[in-house]
């Protein structure tokens, strides 16, 4: 059997690290498409100040990571001839970035300023409509060239995106898991190494040892070793364990999810959050692990109930949209040994909203 693992080509984080972005960009190109979220233009170009490295060409991302936002951008690069692609921000952003350097064949620098999602490290655009909803995977054919994480900056933001990322990482461990017990494949199309099992572990282990700590210290705009570790869990090894252990239902609910506008007001994480809950009961996981893992989101602030991702009044015919989108062929739901159907979704997302609401009494 082969057994692949991918990576990014290169993995900065620290305090201050925004600065060293010239150095970075610079082994890859000098005329650079800037693709970035509008909040962060004067934070960047802070940075970026001064330097005589860089020619720089900005582009306002417009909020979607979909197919039409992706055809403007690469348009603007082409017309600008760019020969590297900078993206800068959240999720959407970043996936964008990677999905116009794909289209215009160049290197790809990726500079969160969330650790909101496991998106950064990896060779995979989540496409959406222009209106929210999944539309599909982009599978990429190589990982960012560079990630470059500036903690300053990520504790910055509020505490809410880096508690969403921790909601994203926490389905790691769960989804590589079910994947190395049924055999199905990662991202790559093949099985996992023991390195990626290993990797999604210990993003677990660090959310259980460090989380409630980072939140506190992320309150605080204190940057903190706590801070850092979940950071690198968020980002780093969060990323390695889903692309290269592989996912299985917490996304799949996630997507599911989506087809419901009542949920877009929530960030992906805190949506991969209540699909993880559901996948726990969906695969009948051991009662003291559940019970960690409900006492973990609330300590956090994680959902733990539908209500929680604007889902109070949910329907059985909405319930069973969202499952129903969470099961279509070639859905990562798959991936979980003995099969899954759209009825038994529906009962594992009812149970785990039950779960939420008693441990909210």
């Amino acid at each position: 059997m082969t057994m692949t693992s991918i990576f990014p080509a290169r993995y900065v984080q620290g305090a201050g690290a925004l600065s060293l972005l010239p150095e970075e960009a610079a082994r890859l190109g000098t005329n650079a498409l800037v693709i970035i979220d509008k909040v962060m233009r004067p934070t960047v170009d802070k940075a970026l100040a001064g330097q005589d490295k860089l020619t720089l060409t900005h582009e306002t991302f417009n909020g979607e990571c979909s197919d039409e936002e992706i055809d403007r951008l690469a348009a603007a690069g082409r017309q600008a001839k760019a020969d590297v692609v900078i993206g800068v921000g959240g999720g959407k952003p970043l996936d964008t970035a990677k999905a116009v350097a794909h289209a215009l064949n160049l290197p790809v620098v990726i500079v969160p300023t969330l650790a909101s999602t496991d998106a950064p490290c990896s060779a995979l655009s989540v496409i959406y409509t222009p209106e929210g909803a999944f539309k599909r995977y982009l599978l990429l054919p190589r990982n960012p060239d560079v990630v470059l994480v500036d903690s300053e900056v990520i504790v910055n933001a509020p505490v809410r995106f880096l508690v969403s990322g921790m909601g994203d990482a926490l389905s790691t461990w769960f989804e590589a898991q079910d994947c190395q017990e049924s055999g199905a494949a990662n991202m790559t199309g093949r099985s996992g190494t023991m390195t990626a099992f290993a990797l999604a572990r210990l993003c677990f282990d660090t959310l259980m040892a460090d989380g409630v700590a980072a939140m506190h210290d992320c309150a605080k705009k204190t940057v903190t070793p706590s801070l850092e570790r979940v950071i690198e869990a968020n980002t780093l090894l969060s990323g390695l364990g889903f692309e290269s252990g592989g996912l299985s239902g917490a996304h799949a609910i996630h997507n599911g999810f989506t087809v419901l506008p009542e949920t877009h007001s929530c960030w992906h994480g805190e949506k991969v959050a209540m699909g993880t809950l559901s996948l726990l009961m969906l695969t009948k996981r051991p009662a003291e692990l559940v019970s960690q893992v409900y006492d973990f989101c609330m300590a956090v602030g994680l959902p733990v109930c539908l209500a929680d991702i604007g889902l109070a009044t949910i329907t059985d015919e909405q319930l069973q949209a969202v499952a129903r989108l969470a099961c279509a062929p070639g859905e990562t739901i798959h991936n979980i040994a003995g099969g899954v159907t759209p009825e038994r979704v529906v009962a594992a997302i009812k149970a785990a909203d039950a779960e939420g609401r008693r441990r909210r009494k």
